[in-house]
């Protein structure tokens, strides 16, 4: 408002479908759903238990919704608030990098990460898991 922008919701940027985990921690997954677990870890393409979303099922999602922005808003920065799933997925995409990346990025609480997406396709991570603004 103060910046008097206009706010839409994305859905094609909503966390991960954890189905029958949701809500679980870590632990409580292997503990319930071991073998499942092992499964969604070794492959981007396994869901989890109870119906829930794949990785790979995902990044289809957020990359029609990034193309989808870019094209709306061409020239243009935009500030996106979403949670884990979403994020690391953009920023593996502007990277080039393979889906167990996923696996090998934290990211905190409130946290900002940006991309820089180029007219000729190409992408550039400027910052990522930046909580200097919490102090």
């Amino acid at each position: 408002t103060r910046l008097g922008l206009e706010v839409s919701v994305e859905d094609g940027l909503r966390e991960t479908d954890f189905g029958a985990w949701e809500g679980m921690t870590f632990a409580e997954v292997r503990e319930r759903y071991a073998d499942d677990l092992s499964a969604w870890l070794a492959s981007p393409d396994v869901a989890p238990t109870g119906g829930g979303e794949s990785f790979a099922s995902v990044t289809t999602r957020v990359a029609a919704t990034r193309t989808t922005l870019l094209a709306r808003h061409p020239g243009n920065t935009v500030l996106v608030v979403t949670h884990v799933t979403p994020v690391k997925t953009l920023v593996r995409l502007a990277l080039g990098a393979p889906p167990e990346s996923l696996f090998r990025m934290e990211l905190s609480a409130a946290s900002l990460s940006a991309v820089a997406y180029y007219a000729d396709g190409n992408a550039s991570l400027r910052l990522l898991n930046d909580t200097s603004h919490l102090r």
